[in-house]
């Protein structure tokens, strides 16, 4: 067997003496990620794993699947330690490619359906991505299409895999092989990178976050346990799979760590996603609020057997009280609030806490050794209670953007603290409740919207002398995306800029949802846009 190697130029691995502390207190396994189906197919070989419209694959099957991928996957020269940009929607296939990557030594890099060229382009240049995954279309976008426009534009894309049709590229499912003898799997270092999560975004184009086998373990392990999965649980994947959320909180993995099984939803609507829970009898999933809302609306209409459903998780941006106090009483489901972030951290209510917690607050932290600072505009802790910027440290947040060393000199402290940006107020019990954000940042929907890059791609538009993006309050999706623009002539329509941003590669999500003129744009006293002054006069 060889052994994977990816620690490369750019990974800011954790400190020597933070590693060490970690696997003597037993957080870190020393186990690759892959080893969770693997022990899953040992003691759960007939239990269902994947639950699909074709029928269900147990553990056994799944792991000898994922084998046949990950020797498949080898086959055509991708070499362990080597970055492959993963694009699929919620599907089980997903879960054979994320475990064959995994399994192979090879990095996925997992970005979202919605990133367009963009994002896409920009993340695999930056992880040096030798291989691409996507399905063939979605909905009436064609990801073949972006394939070959990336192909063209990034030298290091030697491959193209197409769940689906494959048109001139290569038919995904023709990979996975059965010469065993042939092609051996690697030795994976705990300590390497296993895969790659994509930021929300707050300034520019979206960051790398590289996850290790070890830390994201534990992430994973660790949630479910906390959540108290069993091998009878059933987790639908709402939300979009690669996501941090639905993935690892503890999502399909650590559904797969407790022998549970996964069913995939690709529309989230209370129409498909009532369904998909009756017919599958979910017990667990997750939701961002605006979606919690509308399916606490849809039980007036919806007459599907919900009974099953013993858990809904809520998170990717603040669930207001007066909607948290609804979800129980509509759904019949204990509620979880979750509030964390890709890089690491992530805060959960549990399961015994009381109703005033669960509604009030957004958890408290998943690790004893998660340290977490609340601390006011010089970087000074703030008494219990007041509101300041969250700062934390610990097993599983990450020391370092991936390739990203000016960034990292200000998203981190010398002394390894991640600046989240969010705005919390901590309670005596170690609860946080978040009241906002100090980065320039729309959260849409639970989608973090980078304002510096879409007004990049506004002061592009022809005429457009000044432009900002801000995000005003919103009931269903909590902000929405506000365009504000300085331009000589007429104002385009906003779907005129909408067709624009799409042509230039920006993911939908992203797009205005609202359109303003200004004769001039309000500055701060250093000369700033005041984006506060902004909200006021559009809000």
């Amino acid at each position: 067997m060889t052994s994977t190697s990816t620690h490369s130029d750019g990974y800011v691995p954790f400190p020597a003496e933070a590693a060490a502390d970690a696997r003597a207190q037993g957080y870190w396994a020393g186990l690759p990620l892959d080893a969770l189906l693997r022990a899953g197919a040992r003691r759960f070989p007939d239990r269902p794993a994947l639950l699909t419209a074709d029928g269900t694959r147990d553990y056994a099957t799944l792991d000898a699947e994922v084998d046949r991928m990950a020797r498949g996957l080898l086959a055509l020269d991708i070499t362990p330690g080597d970055r492959v940009v993963v694009q699929l929607p919620n599907v089980p296939e997903f879960v054979v490619v994320l475990f064959g990557l995994l399994r192979a030594g090879l990095v996925p890099v997992l970005t979202l359906p919605a990133h367009r060229r963009a994002e896409i382009e920009h993340l695999t240049r930056l992880s040096g991505a030798v291989a691409y995954i996507a399905a063939d279309r979605v909905g009436d976008f064609d990801y073949r299409q972006l394939a070959a426009t990336v192909q063209r534009e990034v030298p290091s894309l030697r491959h193209v895999l197409i769940l689906g049709e494959p048109a001139t590229f290569t038919d995904l499912a023709t990979v996975p092989t059965s010469r065993a003898s042939e092609i051996s799997l690697p030795q994976v270092e705990p300590s390497d990178i296993a895969l790659m999560l994509v930021s929300g975004g707050t300034t520019g184009l979206p960051k790398l976050i590289a996850r290790t086998h070890d830390d994201y373990r534990y992430n994973a392990t660790a949630s479910a346990e906390l959540c108290a999965l069993t091998a009878d649980d059933v987790y639908l994947a709402t939300l979009p799979a690669a996501h941090n959320f639905p993935l690892a909180c503890p999502g399909i993995l650590g559904v797969v760590h407790a022998g549970g099984a996964i069913a995939f939803v690709g529309d989230p609507s209370p129409e498909s996603a009532f369904a998909a829970i009756e017919r599958h009898r979910v017990t667990v999933t997750s939701v961002v609020p605006p979606l919690a809302q509308l399916w606490c609306a849809a039980v007036e209409w919806e007459d599907a057997d919900l009974s099953s459903l013993r858990l809904l998780q809520v998170g990717g941006a603040k669930l207001a009280e007066v909607n948290a106090r609804a979800v129980t009483s509509a759904l019949g489901a204990t509620l979880q609030q979750v509030f964390g972030m890709a890089e690491g951290l992530i805060n959960y209510t549990r399961l015994d806490d009381p109703a005033e917690l669960v509604h009030a607050t957004q958890g408290r932290p998943l690790s004893p050794a998660d340290e977490v600072r609340v601390v006011d505009a010089d970087g000074k802790d703030v008494a219990p209670g007041t509101e300041g910027e969250l700062l934390t440290r610990g097993p599983y947040t990450i020391r370092g953007y991936y390739r990203a060393p000016e960034h990292n000199a200000r998203a981190f402290t010398p002394d390894g603290y991640y600046r989240s940006g969010d705005l919390v107020r901590r309670l005596p019990s170690g609860h946080l409740i978040v009241s906002g954000r100090i980065k320039d940042v729309i959260n849409r929907g639970g989608e973090n919207v980078s304002c510096d890059e879409l007004e990049e791609h506004l002061l592009a538009y022809p005429g457009v002398r000044h432009a900002a993006a801000v995000g005003l309050p919103d009931d269903a999706l909590g902000e929405t995306v506000c365009a504000v623009l300085v331009v000589d002539g007429e104002l385009p329509t906003l779907a005129a800029i909408k067709a624009f941003l799409t042509e230039r590669g920006l993911a939908t999500y992203k797009l205005p949802d609202l359109l303003r003129r200004a004769q001039s744009l309000p500055v701060t006293a250093v000369g700033k846009i005041d984006k506060k002054a902004l909200r006021a006069s559009e809000g």
